[in-house]
């Protein structure tokens, strides 16, 4: 547990700073810190920030407890010991800097590709997520990392129909009449959400949820519908066919503001609800009911979430819902509409920030993260570059949380792979390690934060001095480059200038210092007259960009890879969404919250527990062709026929045997964006 900081005597020093919550989930809230001589003492929510209104979700209110952990990494490690077998020696950062920049120099020296990047969202942070360390590798011309681990399907599908990361206001969920949570578990990852459909509900909204799992927040709606993993559009095509049959259609939003209307129609118009209802695994009048909700009630409003596009056709699926709301005219209303990401209503200057211009005209190879354990492993050929001699891994933990991880650890396991992780903690990832550098957290650097669930800007200021011989993410890339003979300028410049950097003038710096965030201006129905930002300006069913590239120009359902049933081998679906107290894999190491969590489970039905002879509690096997895993069974309803829900993401160390869910995961990637399909994975499970 975290020490206890409680003076005997009134604090010298006491004051509150404002900073922002790092950590990858939509809600981005502003936080206060209280201080006292010179130790953090509590974390709570920003009262004066809207969105957050004052309140921190389980995890992020114990931030002290992370900042001040026992097992907090404060010095620089180097290896002594077999890779993955977490032995290391303290080492000054003269001493690792000094060896990692020789090491990087050398392999530079021969092919700047053979190195790699390894990094995500550990901190969404403008500065200290790809800001000096983006300038340090274009640098050095190292290979480019493509970010797909999450939500690239679901972006690119937004982007393929509306133009790009954009919808309505999170506000205004709070005045709609019925609000459709689509493979949104909202309770567990968007609290701040979950508050304003509260408020909507109070004031005789209808909330729907569609998921495969019973969720917390599925058992607190009018309704819920529990869809096979894959199949949300056939859904969103049958919800489509009732609307046009129907007609509960607005034509005049339909003609002035869509292109494709008539392919799209006509496509629709092939998924009654019965044809869906096979498909979907869930009754025809259900999805009757809903469409008639959806096309009578106004406003009418989707909250889309991640989750749903994890699988084969996730991109096509993104597109189906993202329709639905220009049929209906839904934009019209500040209170209607879809929202799946904000992120890009912020007008980033990416290119200060990240600088590709010191490429100097180099055109390195790209590798997609959520394929590492086979790229890895991959031998040096003309099709592929040279192998990958070292990568360097910041904001991430690719052990636990990249799919089909037993390539992956097999792939950080070599000898011969030189392996740099930037850390607070040892994580799996930190066990392989040549040289582990200990990082700042939230309360002990500068950092600028967008979101994707609400339209301001955040100012994270250092509460404290850093911990121990913490460093921020910025400052290690900058001492890098100093050792590495990188003279440009920028990277002298500091943290503060580069988040002031990365909106220009378009925000106003005085009032992010003042208040510690400013909001965007964005129309309260940005789409009611279209305006949307694609090409043609208006909601492209059909997306030109897409036919050019000799894909489908309009969404359809496409089946998963592993579909619940299909293999007589593996005849479960199973999906893996976060634990409640977890996020990713960050905080599974806090006792805590741990203690709340207890330990992995798998939850299973009754009627597949049945037949396996399995009973809560009980040791199971759930394997497939590409690994297995043991944890404990929950026997329940949570969990529909046909699919296993593996909940995580445990770090593979703390797991019965050294594994965790992503053994059993796959890197086929999905239809648009090249993400990865972690719900789209067949199993079975076998009582131990």
């Amino acid at each position: 547990m975290a020490p206890e900081f409680t003076p005997a005597r009134a604090p010298a020093d006491s004051r509150r700073v404002l900073g922002a919550c790092p950590h990858d989930c939509p809600d981005t809230c502003s936080l206060v810190t209280t201080v006292e001589d010179g130790v953090a003492v509590k974390v709570q929510g920003n009262p004066d920030h809207r969105p957050t209104d004052g309140v921190l979700c389980a995890k992020v209110s114990r931030y002290t407890e992370r900042t001040y952990h026992p097992e907090r990494l404060l010095q620089p490690l180097r290896r002594v010991g077999p890779k993955g077998s977490g032995r290391f020696e303290p080492a000054s950062w003269d001493e690792a800097l000094d060896a990692i920049a020789r090491r990087l120099g050398a392999i530079a020296a021969r092919d700047p590709q053979a190195i790699l990047p390894y990094s995500y969202c550990g901190t969404m942070g403008l500065v200290q997520g790809e800001g000096m360390a983006a300038r340090f590798f274009h640098r050095l011309g190292a290979s480019l990392l493509e970010r797909t681990i999450c939500a690239s399907a679901g972006a690119a599908g937004l982007t393929h129909t509306l133009g790009g990361k954009v919808g309505m206001r999170v506000e205004f969920f709070a005045e709609s009449k019925l609000i459709i949570l689509w493979g949104s578990n909202s309770i567990t990852s968007n609290l701040h959400f979950w508050r304003l459909a509260q408020e909507a509900k109070r004031q005789g909204a209808r909330l729907v949820c569609i998921d495969p799992r019973r969720t917390e927040t599925a058992e607190k709606c009018h309704e819920h519908l529990q869809i096979l993993p894959g199949t949300d559009a056939a859904l969103a095509f049958a919800l489509m066919h009732e609307l046009v049959v129907h007609d509960w259609l607005d034509h005049d939003y339909l003609a002035r503001y869509t292109a494709g209307w008539e392919a799209l129609r006509e496509r629709a118009l092939r998924w009654s609800p019965e044809r869906a209802a096979q498909v979907c695994g869930i009754p025809a009048p259900q999805i009757r009911e809903l469409a008639q909700a959806y096309g009578t009630t106004r406003p009418a409003a989707i909250r889309l979430n991640y989750g749903m596009q994890r699988v084969r056709g996730g991109g096509n699926a993104a597109r189906a819902v993202a329709c639905l709301p220009a049929l209906t005219g839904a934009w019209r209303h500040r209170a209607g509409g879809v929202l799946l990401s904000s992120s890009g209503w912020y007008p980033v200057d990416r290119a200060a920030l990240q600088r590709p211009d010191l490429l100097a005209g180099r055109t390195p190879r790209t590798i997609n993260m959520s394929t590492i354990g086979d790229d890895l492993l991959r031998p040096a050929s003309p099709a592929f570059g040279p192998a990958v001699e070292a990568v360097v891994v910041y904001n991430s933990n690719p052990l636990a949380v990249a799919p089909e991880s037993a390539k992956v650890a097999a792939g950080f396991a070599r000898e011969d792979l030189f392996t740099v992780v930037l850390e607070q903690f040892q994580t799996d990832t930190a066990d392989h390690a040549d040289w582990i550098l200990p990082a700042t957290t939230q309360l002990e650097h500068w950092d600028l934060h967008t979101a994707y669930g609400h339209t301001d800007v955040l100012l994270n200021r250092p509460a404290i001095a850093p911990v121990g011989g913490a460093r921020p993410n910025s400052q290690i890339f900058r001492e890098l480059a100093v050792r590495l003979g990188f003279d440009e300028p920028c990277f002298q410049e500091s943290d503060e200038q580069l988040c002031r950097q990365a909106f220009g003038d378009r925000i106003d710096w005085d009032q992010l210092l003042a208040r510690g965030y400013a909001s965007l201006q964005v129309p309260e129905a940005p789409f009611a007259q279209g305006r949307f930002p694609t090409a043609s300006g208006r909601c492209e069913f059909f997306s030109a960009e897409l036919a050019r590239r000799g894909l489908d120009g309009l969404p359809d359902h496409l089946p998963n890879y592993e579909p619940a049933g299909a293999s007589a081998r593996h005849p479960l679906a199973m999906i893996s969404p976060p634990a409640r107290n977890f996020l990713n894999s960050t905080f599974v190491n806090l006792r805590s919250l741990r203690a709340i969590e207890r330990e992995p489970v798998l939850e299973i039905h009754p009627g597949d527990a049945q037949p396996r002879g399995i009973a809560s509690g009980q040791v199971v096997r759930v394997f497939n062709d590409r690994g297995s895993y043991r944890c404990k069974a929950e026997v329940t309803e949570r969990a529909r026929p046909g699919v296993v829900v593996g909940l995580g993401i445990w770090w593979r160390k703390m797991g019965l045997d050294g594994t965790n869910v992503n053994q059993l995961t796959s890197q086929r990637l999905t239809d648009l964006g090249n993400g990865p399909v972690f719900y789209d994975c067949a199993v079975d499970v076998q009582a131990q």
